[in-house]
């Protein structure tokens, strides 16, 4: 709970699970990555990977990328932007395991 706190309060944009989990896939699984096989992976349709992509592309966290090979392929792509909120979330989250750990420490 706390490491959302942080989270809310350090002033970046809220995101939603969906929005989160998209973003996550997208980083964390060696693509290339589409629509339809987003909605595959998490389970929902197409029209909700496509607004959550909506929202994530309006904050510059992902990107669609067209396919040079079949122009008719839209690929959903990482940006620079979108690494470094990730960067930020995860160092929250290891700040606050680390001070976590140190207080169960402190009250052995």
């Amino acid at each position: 709970m706390e490491t959302l706190t942080d989270y809310v309060r350090s002033g970046e944009p809220d995101l939603t699970n969906r929005q989160m989990a998209l973003l996550l896939v997208v980083y964390l699984k060696p693509g290339p990555h589409t629509v339809r096989g987003l909605a595959q992976v998490l389970n929902v349709s197409k029209p909700v990977v496509t607004r959550a992509l909506n929202k994530l592309g309006a904050l510059g966290y992902l990107r669609r990328q067209r396919d040079d090979a079949d122009r008719r392929n839209i690929f959903v792509a990482q940006t620079r932007e979108g690494a470094d909120f990730l960067e930020g979330f995860g160092g929250l989250i290891a700040r606050r395991g680390h001070d976590t750990d140190t207080r169960q420490r402190r009250r052995a």
